[in-house]
């Protein structure tokens, strides 16, 4: 059994769809497909049901899956250990990704390997697009949509939005939390700005004035405060310790967080390593 049969499986088990996992890792679907029928053949079991919204793992499936990942975190830490020379990480992200998981996955990967070599850059989702094409950062974590055709995109996730607001919890009624409130966002090229305007336009509402605070931690402190109302994925506001929040319409409630790199960039150990870290925080 091949690390690349392995990688296949895992990735087409993390993300539930043979086409996501076949442009992460730069394969054909096809090529996918054949991947996991050989490993089907291989145990004489179904490894996966196919579903109308995706792939989901079966009993057997599930099991391969929790020893697969473990044979992948051990070769990629002895990736890391066996390539000292490939320890420099560069890596950009906006500062709403940064001031959640990313801070504690530099950390461990600093404890893992002090002597690596960390570059780390923070800005707007076009700023991280333009730092990867002009070759100043390798990867880069943003939110919302694939756009540049010079770009590899792997999706990482997809994040429930919630608004943020003093007195406002699940019960709260949407139109009477929106009308006339003040919106505070970090920068005015902020991908939530475009998505919470969007949501006013729909709804026919008008907000009061726009807020830029330029760092998150203020961002949510402000919005605690009352002195206006902020939009964040659910996961951030359970990581600032935000006890209650007002999920957003369906059509408005998700955005999607990108790994993106150039089509050309060949993944390194640390690299591997920190994404991983990152992804279980």
């Amino acid at each position: 059994m091949d690390i690349q049969n392995m990688q296949a499986f895992v990735s087409v088990a993390e993300l539930r769809s043979l086409t996501e996992a076949a442009q992460k890792l730069n394969h054909l679907q096809s090529n996918m497909t054949a991947k996991i029928k050989k490993l089907e053949t291989y145990y004489g079991t179904a490894l996966f049901y196919r579903k109308p919204r995706g792939m989901e793992l079966t009993p057997a499936g599930e099991i391969l899956y929790a020893q697969y990942k473990q044979i992948l975190t051990l070769w990629q830490d002895t990736e890391m250990k066996m390539r000292p020379h490939e320890e420099k990480l560069r890596i950009g992200t906006m500062q709403s990704i940064v001031a959640g998981g990313t801070t504690r996955a530099l950390t461990k990967v600093y404890e893992m390997y002090p002597q690596a070599s960390v570059t780390l850059k923070t800005g707007t989702t076009t700023e991280m697009e333009q730092f990867i094409l002009d070759g100043e950062l390798d990867i880069a974590f943003v939110t919302g949509y694939p756009t540049n055709p010079y770009i590899h995109y792997q999706k990482i996730c997809r994040e429930e939005l919630v608004l943020v607001g003093k007195g406002i919890h699940e019960g709260s009624d949407l139109q009477q939390v929106l009308q006339g409130a003040s919106i505070i966002i970090l920068s005015d090229s902020c991908l939530y700005l475009t998505h919470l305007e969007k949501m006013y336009q729909d709804m026919q509402l008008t907000h009061g004035e726009v807020v830029e605070v330029g760092i998150f931690d203020t961002m949510v402190e402000f919005a605690l405060m009352g002195m206006g109302i902020t939009l964040m994925s659910k996961k951030l506001a359970r990581q600032f310790k935000v006890s209650s929040y007002l999920p957003v319409p369906s059509n408005f409630g998700c955005m999607d967080t990108y790994l993106i790199s150039r089509p050309n960039h060949k993944m390194t150990a640390i690299e591997h390593k920190f994404i991983e870290i990152n992804n279980t925080i």
